[in-house]
């Protein structure tokens, strides 16, 4: 299985959730978007321990099978789907969820995230 972790769950990750901890341990690849490497940082920034955070940031990313999704042209073209469907059904996310569900679909990934408003998109694969 080859996953994609959504920021919130990444946390749970990181807090010793076990569900969380044995889809990483049974999955062949783990991505993080580049969104969310972004939100976590940001939430480092201004958070207490943000030094100890981007520390264990690191430790993780440099964990075989685990990597950063960067977006690219393809990527913008499975975005303007997504938005397109959305609008049509008259049921937004947020514009960086969108962003991570093009990543998502754009390598044919599972999603491993808490936020109900994915559901939106029956073309994600959610664990």
């Amino acid at each position: 299985m080859r996953l994609a972790l959504d920021t919130n769950r990444y946390t749970d990750l990181c807090r010793g959730e076990q569900s969380v901890i044995d889809k990483v341990e049974q999955a062949d690849e783990v991505w993080l978007p580049f969104i969310v490497v972004g939100e976590l940082r940001a939430g480092f920034a201004v958070g207490s321990q943000g030094t100890r955070n981007e520390a264990t940031l690191r430790r993780f990313l440099l964990k075989p099978g685990v990597g950063i999704l960067y977006a690219d042209g393809q990527t913008t073209h499975h975005y303007a789907n997504i938005y397109r469907q959305l609008r049509s059904q008259g049921t937004p996310i947020p514009t960086n969820d969108m962003w991570i569900a093009a990543l998502v679909l754009q390598h044919s990934l599972a999603l491993c995230a808490r936020d109900a408003h994915f559901d939106a998109l029956a073309q994600i694969v959610r664990i």
